[in-house]
């Protein structure tokens, strides 16, 4: 005696098997290009997209991971998967931000031939402050408070044609 099944199953495997089979080719993403006719177009458009960065960053809620959303359109690579990290931690132990930070310098310095830029920051973050759930600042009171960093921005589809890949600490290029 053989092993009755009902149909709807049968059905729903015989589908998914047909299916499986004739599933479209993924679609390459298009690789954005941005054409900038000048070294300083490309600077523009760096310095317009880490300001936009920090603009999102000042409006993050950590209740509200809708929030976050706008940090991530200005960030791709390792960056975007740090920033995701970091803030799913944040909303996960119900830290609170308040404060905003403020571009002081944004300094250039270098422009590829695949349009990625490369640039200095210094960042004030004397303002901001973060809580634990009890209300607790966590911020280290050894904390600088402008920041010095170096970015490395590539080709993508943003609205300045550039986001973020990379945000390290510095200790060259020009003082904060």
């Amino acid at each position: 005696m053989g092993v009755q099944r009902p149909v709807p199953i049968l059905v729903v495997a015989a589908l998914a098997a047909l299916l499986a089979g004739c599933a479209a080719d993924p679609v390459a993403e298009p690789t954005p290009s941005p054409s900038f006719t000048s070294e300083a177009e490309a600077f523009a458009a760096a310095e317009a997209t880490y300001r936009a960065y920090v603009d999102a960053l000042n409006h993050v809620d950590l209740a509200d991971p809708e929030t976050f959303e706008a940090v991530y359109a200005w960030t791709t690579g390792d960056a975007n998967a740090a920033d995701r990290k970091l803030f799913a931690q944040m909303h996960a132990d119900g830290e609170v931000v308040s404060g905003k930070s403020e571009v002081k310098t944004f300094a250039p310095t270098t422009v590829s031939d695949d349009s990625s830029v490369g640039a200095d920051v210094c960042l004030d973050v004397s303002a901001v402050d973060v809580h634990n759930v009890d209300g607790v600042s966590i911020v280290s009171p050894d904390r600088v408070d402008v920041q010095s960093m170096r970015l490395q921005l590539v080709p993508s589809l943003s609205e300045t044609g550039l986001a973020i890949t990379s945000i390290v600490g510095r200790a060259d290029g020009p003082p904060c």
